[in-house]
């Protein structure tokens, strides 16, 4: 018999397998168990590492919002944009019972999302009080709402015990983009009398990593996240296979030698298949323009990641090893409102970019965002803006030294040193790690929609012509 990884001639046909063969199939068995199980925990433990990292690196609780201002305070961010703050941080419902959420008006988009990315309701301009603020009450699944809740109140019921609450300021104005920021407030319902101030706090620096850790440290934040949340029916049968790995509710995490050596096997070949699953994506829906190797960067169809007739397990993979959150408005179909993303895993010609060459990237005239557009590099190892000795990852039209050509285009460059043409249309890269791009439209407008405007592909300097 042929079969696969180690398994060849373990059984000739007509009989049972040898008996000596038997625990090598049950290696294998939970071998494939740890690369599916991989897969399928990459959303939950990426929030449970952020998490982890707000706590024991920054020391934040659930009364503070964490702010990713400065580029060195997002490199641990994964495929965080490099032109927006981000203000955010994790809460467990459990903890706190009904959580509220008091945003003020102002220019931002935002809301609230469980432990497996999915979004329980969106805030500021693409959320129901379109900019104009409000409260909102966040209850725990199977939670009662509080009895004495009055109508100021938008009820948002979280489909985990685990949320994250963030929003980016969208206005210019550092200003008044600080004076939204310290206007948010977050308290338990409980304490609506009389809460607590909200702190503003910021990694300041300090060296930290969201990206999901590897070997058994990935095994071993998914034990622990697993204990306080919720169940939905279509994991079962993963929560089966986790069980066959030493991972349940209310017991310790002790795996013993074998079980050891295979979860460090299957997280090791667990992140190569996500690494696959997400730079050469296998999706439908293909390049943006036939011509051209960008792709939609987000593969999800929707927030709930349910496809029709099945879930869309590989699309919320792909999704989440490369990138943190979802929401309806990151996949915007309205021109001018919410943002729209491309991807660019290769060159034109199809090979990895390569931190050790240069490349062109020509953008036409009349970018088709109707607020700004950026071109931000990542590390593809870490999927985080890329950490080079010019620290800064993006180039875009918010550059106030951004030079366009004499028809409006602009050509951005890529490489370990800067072009000839100067440094204010440059992004430096690193020999010896590959990378990659997200084009970002803020506000898409009617020709990104309908692609009658065609962003040119990154091409190797000696190709560019």
């Amino acid at each position: 018999m042929t079969g696969a990884s180690g398994l060849d001639g373990v059984r000739k046909d007509g009989e049972l397998p040898a008996r000596e063969s038997i625990p090598a199939i049950f290696d294998e068995l939970d071998f494939q168990f740890a690369c599916q199980a991989y897969l399928w925990a990459l959303p939950l433990v990426s929030y449970a590492q952020w998490k982890s990292q707000h706590e024991e690196v920054f020391g934040a609780t659930s009364s503070d919002l964490v702010r990713y201002l400065t580029y060195r305070d997002r490199l641990g961010l994964i495929t965080a944009n490099a032109t927006t703050p981000y203000i955010l941080n994790f809460f467990d419902l459990a903890e706190t019972g009904p959580l509220v959420i008091d945003l003020p008006p102002g220019h931002t988009a935002g809301g609230v999302s469980d432990f497996w990315q999915r979004e329980v309701g969106a805030m500021g301009e693409m959320g129901p009080d379109q900019g104009r603020g409000g409260k909102y009450v966040i209850v725990a699944p199977g939670a009662t709402v509080p009895a004495d809740i009055t109508a100021e109140f938008r009820i948002l019921q979280s489909s985990g015990v685990n949320i994250m609450f963030g929003f980016r300021t969208l206005d210019p104005d550092p200003e008044r983009a600080d004076a939204l920021v310290r206007a948010v407030r977050i308290y338990p319902y409980r304490d609506r009398e009389d809460p607590a101030p909200t702190r503003i706090i910021s990694p300041d620096g300090r060296p930290w990593s969201g990206d999901q850790p590897r070997g058994m440290d990935y095994w071993r934040l998914l034990h622990r996240i697993y204990q306080s949340e919720v169940v939905d029916e279509r994991d079962r049968f993963y929560l089966a296979m986790l069980r066959q790995l030493g991972i349940r509710v209310g017991e310790p995490f002790a795996p013993d030698d074998r079980l050891t050596r295979i979860l460090e096997r299957g997280a090791e070949a667990g992140e190569l298949m996500a690494q696959a699953n997400t730079f050469a994506k296998r999706f439908a829906q293909g390049s943006y323009w036939p011509d051209r190797v960008w792709e939609q960067a987000i593969v999800l169809d929707n927030s709930a990641q349910r496809g029709d007739g099945y879930d869309e397990l590989l699309e919320r993979a792909s999704w989440f090893y490369e990138a943190v959150s979802f929401s309806e408005a990151m996949k915007s179909t309205t021109p001018g409102v919410g943002q729209a993303y491309l991807g660019a895993y290769t060159d034109a010609d199809g090979e990895w970019l390569d931190g050790a060459r240069t490349y062109r990237l020509h953008v036409p005239a009349d970018v088709p965002a109707k607020l700004f557009w950026s071109a931000t590099v990542y590390d593809a190892d870490t999927r985080c803006l890329i950490d080079n000795e010019q620290q800064r990852g993006d180039r875009g039209s918010r550059d106030e030294d951004l030079r366009y050509n004499e028809d409006g285009s602009v050509d951005l460059w890529f490489g370990p040193e800067p072009p000839t043409e100067g440094r204010s249309k440059w992004v430096q890269t690193i020999p010896g790690r590959h990378w990659f791009s997200y084009f970002r439209f803020y506000g898409p407008l009617q020709p990104y929609f309908d692609r009658s405007w065609k962003l040119g592909d990154i091409v190797a300097a000696d190709a560019a012509g």
